[in-house]
């Protein structure tokens, strides 16, 4: 899960790049990278850490250029690192750079193809190095000395053809423009904006999340649509295209349970909207399995079960209260690397109001249960505090099965409702009673927001994979590519310290 942006301006964007990052940061917090172009010319600065700590006034200074794009890198697919921070470049055909949101599920298989029939070199092990390199080969082989907008058409509609699983993607071309695009079952999510200057010259924005659009003032147009591919030329003309033959809406549900910001729009669904219907579906189970619940309180788990569980409290008739004070300087544990880390930051992160918990029957709620790491030391902190009793709740179902479409839950083992039962994960956790969202009832809070919404990608929930052939295999090979222990025993393909390859890129 990574955030995305491009843009094509009058002047130089990539103030206007950084910003729109900064909003986006929950997105993914490894890296982070801006890439623009000025006459021709690639420049670049990338690297580990939080936007603000990559980017300085002076190298703010050297990215000159009327179009740019940025990425805020979570890592699923390949390891950590310098050399692993976006964009990507090649120089061959064009002078090309992309940033890419998600995980292609035959990346292995595209790796060995781009070797052994494309005659391209791959010097990471991140699939969005083999996305860029696919787009590269098919724009290369179309063999035009500059491209037009229906040439960058023609290369993405065989990039669909080649490439499986969700992705998103914004690419520079040098001397040509900004390109988007998005996976043909709308997986991983991309809007598009634009604003008028005072010129009256309008200038386009492509990003993750709606919210980017807002803090630079573009004006919100729509969704790229799933398999849609975007140009603005450097003239700044905006041309559309559906480049995928047969194109359906199923849209991550995991981004209206967790990441995506409540402020956004998704697919002209409000995140916001669907979280308060998420806690008011809660509440209704609440009361079919518990009516004498005997709940004092409903507390959320900060930041992203606010919305949800002001929503419970209310259709239950019970007060709502603050009992967790974040620390707002410690960053989101579910996208840390590995599990050490993620459970040395909980008490970091969070910090009890005891009186909002002494000698109370308290109900915690929170978005969602995957590890369990987070749910059980926050109950155990409740407890510490005086509760008499610690309820917990979830916004979303059980998550039972490994995530292959660029959310960093590879291996089933890792996830607590994994093999076990309701009452057993409750006993893992330690609470007192555990009630969990019902699959139909979250597909219903989000499809409420957009009918129109062919359906959602749940395979967390329901072990149901929307695209290639994702078997048992498969979800072994990402298991040992990619879960906390292979994470800690370290992948030395593509892992630096030192030099990032590229150009223009001034450490």
């Amino acid at each position: 899960m990574c955030g995305l942006v491009g843009m094509v301006g009058e002047r130089d964007v990539a103030a206007d790049i950084y910003d729109a990052l900064t909003m986006l940061q929950h997105r993914g917090q490894d890296a982070a990278g801006i890439m623009t172009c000025s006459d021709g010319k690639l420049m670049q600065r990338k690297g580990e850490g939080l936007v603000r700590d990559v980017f300085r006034s002076t190298d703010m200074a050297r990215l000159l250029g009327r179009f740019g794009i940025g990425h805020a890198r979570y890592p699923t697919q390949g390891s950590s690192g310098a050399a692993l921070a976006q964009p990507f470049y090649v120089n061959s055909p064009y002078g090309i750079a992309l940033a890419h949101n998600g995980n292609l599920t035959n990346s292995a298989f595209l790796s060995d193809e781009l070797f052994q029939s494309d005659l391209r070199h791959l010097n990471t092990d991140s699939d969005s190095e083999v996305l860029l390199n696919v787009f590269a080969h098919e724009l290369h082989r179309l063999g035009k000395l500059m491209p037009m907008p229906e040439d960058i058409f023609t290369a993405i509609s065989t990039v669909h053809k080649r490439c499986e699983g969700g992705y998103a993607a914004v690419a520079l071309i040098a001397g040509f423009g900004l390109v988007a695009f998005r996976d043909p079952h709308g997986i991983r999510p991309l809007v598009v904006g634009q604003r008028v200057a005072a010129s009256g010259v309008v200038e386009y924005m492509v990003a993750s999340e709606s919210v980017a659009l807002d803090v630079s003032g573009y004006e919100l147009i729509g969704d790229v649509h799933p398999g849609e591919a975007i140009c603005v030329t450097e003239a700044g003309t905006l041309h559309r295209q559906q480049c995928a033959e047969n194109p359906k809406l199923t849209p991550c549900i995991f981004e209206h349970v967790y990441f995506a910001r409540p402020d956004s729009l998704m697919d002209s669904i409000s995140v916001y909207k669907t979280r308060m219907r998420q806690g008011a579906a809660l509440a209704k189970k609440v009361l079919r399995e518990r009516p004498q619940h005997g709940i004092d309180v409903v507390i959320p788990i900060p930041d992203t079960s606010r919305v949800a569980g002001q929503s419970l409290a209310y259709e239950l008739g019970v007060k709502f209260r603050e009992g967790f004070m974040k620390n707002r300087y410690i960053g989101r544990t579910f996208i840390m690397p590995g599990q050490s880390e993620r459970k040395k930051s909980v008490r970091q992160k969070l910090n009890p109001v005891p009186l909002e918990f002494q000698d109370k029957t308290v109900l915690l709620v929170d978005d969602s249960i995957v590890r369990g790491t987070t749910c059980g030391q926050i109950i155990q902190m409740a407890r510490e505090a005086g509760a008499k009793q610690v309820y917990f709740a979830s916004a979303a179902p059980p998550v039972r099965y490994p995530n292959v479409y660029g959310i960093d839950m590879p291996a089933a083992d890792e996830l607590i409702a994994h093999g076990r039962t309701v009452e057993e994960v409750r006993e893992e956790i330690g609470a007192d009673w555990l009630v969990y969202q019902d699959l139909e009832d979250l597909l219903a809070c989000s499809r409420e927001g957009n009918p129109a919404v062919d359906g959602f990608e749940s395979s967390v929930f329901d072990g149901r994979y929307l695209t290639g052939n994702i078997d048992e295999h498969y979800l072994q090979s990402i298991q040992a590519a990619r879960a906390d222990s292979a994470k800690r025993h370290g992948d030395a393909r593509g892992v630096s310290d030192g030099a990032v390859v590229g150009l223009h890129n001034d450490n």
